[in-house]
C-alpha cells in the first residue's frame, strides 16, 4: 500500500492524499461504507460502484469469522471474490466487538474470549489468530486486535486497557511480519492508538504505534460515549504525534458534521453505520440538511430529495414517494434511503477534497456544517 500527499488546507490540519493499493485508487478524505458480514445491508456491488461511487467498503472479522466461517472464505478465495466486490476492503479486527459485546466476553493476556452472539459457543481471539483470520478474508487493510473501552473509563482502567492493547499489538505486528497474503496481493496492516479521553495516554498510544511504521494507523475508541468536544480534541493529541506521510483513520464516525471536523483536524479516512442505519429508519442526509421521511410534510412534496445537491440515486424519487413507501413499510423505501446517504456522504467527502485541493477549505467548512446540520 502506498500514500501520497497531495495537498493540505491553509489554516486547517485537512488534507487531501491518493492510497494506492492493489485492488484500485482510494482518493482521500474518504468515507467508507460498513459492510459488516461481507454486504452493505441492501446495497448491490453495482450500485457501490455507480451510484454511491464508494472507492473502499469494510468488512467484519468477529462477524466473518462466525459467518460464513473461514473455511467457505478460503475455498472462495477470500471476501473479494464471495460479494462480488473488486475494489479495496478493510476489516476491523473484531475489538470493537470487545466493548459492544461486554457481556459475552472476557479478556486476558492472551486475547479475548467471545460467546457467539449466534449459538453462545465460545471462541478465543488473539493478536497472532486474528492475523491469520484477516488473511483468509483477504482484505486489503487489516486492524489490529485491541481493547476498546469505555469513554467514560477512569484513568486507572484506561491505562491498564491501553497497556493491554500495546501488547497485543507487539505479538499481532509480529505475525503480520512472519505471514503473506492467501490470495497473491499484499495486505497492509493498521495499528490503533487508544487512550480513552486522556491526552497524556492518547499521545503515549499514537507514539507508540507511529513507531512501529505501518502503511497508516487508526484512531479508535471514539464516539463511544465521550462529549463530541471531547471527541475533537483527542483527534488533535492524536495527530500532532501520528506521521503525517501515512493515512490517519478515524474509526467508527459519524455525522455529517463529526466528518467534516475530523477532516479539519487532519483525518483522511472514516467509517460509520449512520448511513444506512438511519436511512432504514427513514432519516435521510442532504446537502441542505436533516429530513425525516415518515413527517407529514413531505407527504405532497413532489420535489427532488435533494433538489439543491445532486441526484444521488439512479432514478430522481420524489420525498412524496419516498415518504409514501416508508409508511407503507415498503422494502424499497429502505434501499433508496440507504443507496442517498451512502452516496451524500461519499458526495460530502468530495466536496472537502476538491475544497482542500482549491485552498479554501477553511472557509467552505463552516457553511457546509450550517447546512447539513438543519433540521428540515
Amino acid at each position: 500500500m502506498k500514500f501520497e500527499l497531495e495537498a493540505t488546507a491553509p489554516g486547517t490540519q485537512a488534507r487531501a492524499g491518493m492510497i494506492t493499493t492493489d485492488h484500485g485508487l482510494i482518493p482521500t478524505p474518504i468515507f467508507m461504507p460498513v459492510g459488516t458480514v461481507g454486504s452493505v445491508k441492501g446495497v448491490h456491488a453495482r450500485e457501490l460502484r455507480d451510484d454511491i461511487k464508494a472507492k473502499i467498503i469494510l468488512g467484519n472479522t468477529y462477524h466473518l469469522y462466525l459467518r460464513p466461517g473461514c473455511e467457505v472464505l478460503r475455498q472462495a478465495g477470500g471476501l473479494h471474490k464471495f460479494n462480488g466486490w473488486d475494489g479495496p476492503i478493510l476489516t476491523d479486527s473484531g475489538g470493537f466487538q470487545v466493548f459492544s459485546l461486554s457481556a459475552n466476553r472476557k479478556l486476558n493476556e492472551e486475547g479475548a474470549v467471545f460467546r457467539s452472539h449466534i449459538d453462545g459457543s465460545k471462541h478465543l481471539f488473539t493478536p497472532e489468530n486474528v492475523v491469520d483470520i484477516e488473511r483468509v478474508i483477504g482484505a486489503d487493510i487489516m486492524m489490529a486486535l485491541d481493547e476498546c473501552p469505555p469513554g467514560d473509563s477512569d484513568y486507572a482502567y484506561a491505562r491498564k486497557s491501553l497497556s493491554l492493547t500495546q501488547r497485543w499489538l507487539t505479538r499481532g505486528w509480529k505475525r503480520y511480519k512472519e505471514t503473506e497474503g492467501l490470495y497473491g496481493y499484499s495486505q497492509a496492516y493498521f495499528p490503533i492508538v487508544q487512550g480513552c479521553t486522556y491526552p497524556d495516554l492518547r499521545r503515549e498510544s499514537a507514539k507508540f504505534v507511529a513507531d512501529l511504521g505501518a502503511d497508516g494507523n487508526a484512531i479508535g475508541g471514539l464516539a463511544v460515549g465521550e462529549p463530541t468536544e471531547k471527541m475533537y480534541e483527542m483527534i488533535e493529541v492524536v495527530n500532532e504525534v501520528l506521521p503525517t506521510d501515512r493515512p490517519r483513520y478515524l474509526m467508527g464516525v459519524g455525522t455529517p458534521a463529526n466528518i467534516l471536523e475530523a477532516i479539519d483536524r487532519g483525518v483522511d479516512m472514516m467509517d460509520c453505520v449512520m448511513p444506512t442505519r438511519n436511512g432504514r429508519n427513514g432519516m435521510l442526509f442532504t446537502s441542505e440538511g436533516i429530513m425525516n421521511m415518515r413527517n407529514r410534510k413531505w407527504a405532497d412534496d413532489f420535489t427532488e430529495l435533494d433538489p439543491a445537491g445532486t441526484a444521488f440515486v439512479d432514478h430522481v424519487y420524489s420525498r412524496a414517494y419516498v415518504r409514501h413507501l416508508f409508511i407503507a413499510q415498503e422494502l424499497l423505501a429502505m434501499q433508496i434511503a440507504s443507496i442517498h446517504n451512502l452516496a451524500f456522504y461519499l458526495w460530502l467527502v468530495g466536496e472537502a477534497r476538491k475544497h482542500i485541493i482549491a485552498g479554501d477549505f477553511a472557509t467552505w467548512k463552516p457553511q457546509m456544517i450550517e447546512r447539513v446540520t438543519r433540521r428540515l
